[in-house]
């Protein structure tokens, strides 16, 4: 298991939450940032981070990109 820090444990955590859990489930920064009731720049470092630890996967899209958490990493 990969260690986390506190927002990025919240953030998997509210990414789980919201269903965000496959490819076709992708949620964005803004949607993960209601849920987890912290400010988008905060959670966009802790996506930035958690996509280099492989702990989830942005997608790139037209307008934003999509994350979802990889499953059986956290």
């Amino acid at each position: 298991m990969v260690d986390l820090n506190p927002i990025e444990s919240l953030v998997v955590q509210s990414m789980k939450e919201i269903g965000a859990t496959s490819e076709e489930k992708k949620k964005t920064a803004d949607d993960i940032a209601k849920k987890c009731n912290r400010p988008k720049s905060m959670v966009n470092n802790a996506l930035v981070s958690l996509a280099g630890k492989g702990v989830v996967k942005r997608v790139v899209r037209e307008k934003a990109s999509g994350y979802y958490v990889i499953p059986g990493t956290a």
